[in-house]
C-alpha cells in the first residue's frame, strides 16, 4: 500500500468526513470537508462518520460486479455446487476463472476490505485523541470500530488464504492498526487471526447492546462476528457460546420467511443494510436483483437440482419454481422466490437461524448431542411442521446439521463454500450444473492472488508471492 494506495485512501476519507458534514459547521465560509476534531469531538459527529462507512460497505465500490460487502458473499455462493448462474456479472467467479493478480475481482477483494480497515483505523485514532466524549460513549463507539476491524481483516483471511491448519506460517496480507501512511509487509495467517479475535474480543467487551438501528453494530452483532471466526478455526466451545451470545434476544418466526428478505425489521435479523429508493444501489444488489426472476433485471441465480431435492414439500424454505423449463435436467429448470427485489430492498447480512446452526454445530462437535438435536429439532420444525427428528448422533448428526446450514442459508452468505474451507473438504459440482469441476480440498482456487497493483505498490512483496496461487 505505497503512496498512490496510501493517497485514494485518504482522499476517500476526505470525502467521508465532507459526507457528515451538515449540522456540524456553523461557520458560512466555504469548505468542503470537517476536520476530525470536529466530527470526533461528539458522540453524534462519529456516528455521521460511522454512517459513512456503513453507506460505502453497500455501494458500488468500483463497478456493477464489484460493489459491497454483498458482492463478495454472493461471489461465495456461485463458486459452490448449491447455486449456478448464467453470464451475469459473476460469470468468471462461477468458471472460477476470475482470482488472476490483475483481474478486478482480486483487485475489489483486496481493496474494499482494505478501505474499510482504513476508515475503522481513522475512527479509532480519532477516538483515541478525542476529548470532548465520555468514556461510556467512548467505549461504545469504539466497538464499533475494532468490530469492523476484525470482520474486515477476516474477509481478506478467507479470500487470500487457505485454512491455518494448512500452513500456520503462511503469508498473510498485511496488518495496518493504524491510518495508513506507509506499506508494510505481509503477515502470517496465524498472526492475522491473532489481530482478528483480538479486535472482535475488545470490541465485545467494549459493546453496547444498544444501537441507532439494525445496520449498525452492537454486541449481538460483534458476538456473530466471533461466532464464525470461532467455528472457522474450529474452537467450538468459543463458537457455542458467541453463537448463543449473538441471537440472544432475536426469535425464529417463520411467518416471516417468504416476505423476500428485503425488510430488516424482520425478528431473525441481527445484523443488515438499510437501503432506501434514495440511496439505492439500482440493479447491483446481489443476490436479490440476480435471484429474482421475476422482478430483477439480470435474473441470474438457478439452482443445483440435487440441492433442490433436500426440501420436503412442506419446508417453508423450499422456495424454488419452474419458470423457464419444467425438465429438471436443464441447469435453468430451478428459480427461488426466496429473495424480492426492489430499489429499496435491504441487504440481510446476519440471522438468528445462522447463530443457532452455529450453536447447534458446535455442541454436537464437543459430543452434545443432546443438547445439539434439541437447537436442530427447534429449527426444523418452525421452518417445517411435518419434519421429524432423525435420530442421528455423532458424526452423522454434524453432517445434518451442515446440510442444515445450507438449506438455511442458501444464496445469503457463501455457506457452503466457507464449511468447504474450514473443514478442508473441497467441493464436487453434481446435478444439472452448468460447468461441471471439481475443487480438491486445499484447491488454490479457494483463494486468490494478491493484485498485481498491491505489488507494484508495496516494496514488501514481490512477484513470487503468487507462485503457488496461478
Amino acid at each position: 500500500m505505497k503512496l498512490n494506495r496510501i493517497f485514494l485512501l485518504i482522499t476517500l476519507s476526505f470525502f467521508l468526513f465532507a459526507g457528515c458534514e451538515e449540522g456540524f459547521l456553523d461557520n458560512p465560509a466555504p469548505t468542503s470537508s470537517v476536520s476530525s476534531s470536529v466530527v470526533f469531538s461528539s458522540k453524534a459527529g462519529v456516528e455521521s462518520f460511522i454512517s459513512g462507512i456503513h453507506r460505502r460497505a453497500r455501494a458500488q465500490f468500483t463497478d456493477t460486479h464489484n460493489g459491497g460487502l454483498y458482492s463478495m458473499y454472493y461471489t461465495r455462493d456461485v463458486k459452490a455446487n448449491d447455486i449456478l448462474t448464467k453470464a451475469t456479472w459473476f460469470l468468471w467467479d462461477y468458471d472460477h476463472t476470475y482470482r488472476a493478480p490483475t483481474y478486478g475481482r482480486t483487485k475489489f477483494s483486496w481493496e474494499f476490505p482494505y478501505y474499510m480497515i482504513n476508515q475503522a483505523n481513522i475512527g479509532i485514532k480519532g477516538l483515541n485523541e478525542s476529548t470532548g466524549l465520555a468514556e461510556s460513549e467512548k467505549n461504545e463507539l469504539m466497538a464499533q470500530f475494532l468490530g469492523l476491524r476484525g470482520f474486515y481483516y477476516f474477509q481478506l483471511a478467507l479470500e487470500f488464504n487457505h485454512h491455518p491448519t494448512y500452513d500456520p506460517t503462511a503469508k498473510a496480507p498485511p496488518i495496518y492498526t493504524e491510518p495508513a501512511t506507509d506499506s508494510k509487509p505481509m503477515s502470517t495467517i496465524t498472526e492475522l487471526f491473532t489481530q482478528i479475535k483480538k479486535d472482535l474480543s475488545d470490541a465485545s467487551t467494549m459493546a453496547s447492546s444498544s444501537r441507532i438501528n439494525k445496520t449498525y453494530l452492537n454486541k449481538n452483532v460483534i458476538e456473530g462476528f466471533k461466532a464464525r471466526v470461532h467455528l472457522y478455526l474450529r474452537e467450538y466451545a468459543e463458537a457455542e457460546a458467541s453463537a448463543a451470545a449473538a441471537r440472544s434476544g432475536f426469535s425464529v418466526v417463520n411467518s416471516e420467511y417468504g416476505d423476500g428478505f428485503n425488510d430488516m425489521s424482520m425478528s431473525e435479523v441481527i445484523w443488515a443494510m438499510a437501503q432506501s429508493t434514495d440511496q439505492s444501489n439500482y440493479y447491483y444488489i446481489a443476490p436479490h436483483v440476480f435471484s429474482d426472476h421475476e422482478n430483477g433485471p439480470y435474473q441470474g441465480t438457478f439452482f443445483n437440482n440435487d440441492f433442490v431435492q433436500l426440501f420436503s414439500e412442506t419446508d417453508s424454505r423450499n422456495t424454488f419454481y419452474h419458470y423457464y423449463s419444467t425438465n429438471t435436467s436443464n441447469w435453468f429448470a430451478w428459480v427461488t422466490s426466496k429473495f424480492t427485489f426492489a430499489f429499496d430492498s435491504d441487504m440481510i447480512m446476519m440471522r438468528a437461524p445462522e447463530m443457532m446452526l452455529i450453536e447447534a454445530e458446535a455442541k454436537a462437535r464437543q459430543a452434545k448431542y443432546t443438547e445439539a438435536t434439541t437447537l436442530l429439532e427447534t429449527l426444523q420444525t418452525t421452518r417445517d411442521a411435518s419434519a421429524v427428528s432423525s435420530g442421528n448422533t455423532g458424526q452423522d448428526l454434524i453432517d445434518e446439521i451442515m446440510v442444515e446450514r445450507r438449506k438455511e442459508l442458501y444464496c445469503e452468505l457463501g455457506v457452503e463454500w466457507f464449511d468447504a474451507k474450514r473443514m478442508r473438504t473441497g467441493i464436487n459440482r453434481t446435478g444439472n450444473h452448468r460447468v461441471f469441476l471439481d475443487l480438491e480440498p486445499d484447491d488454490k482456487r479457494f483463494i486468490l492472488c494478491i493484485p498485481q497493483s498491491e505489488i507494484d505498490a508495496n516494496e514488501f512483496i514481490d512477484d513470487s508471492i503468487n507462485t503457488a496461487r496461478l
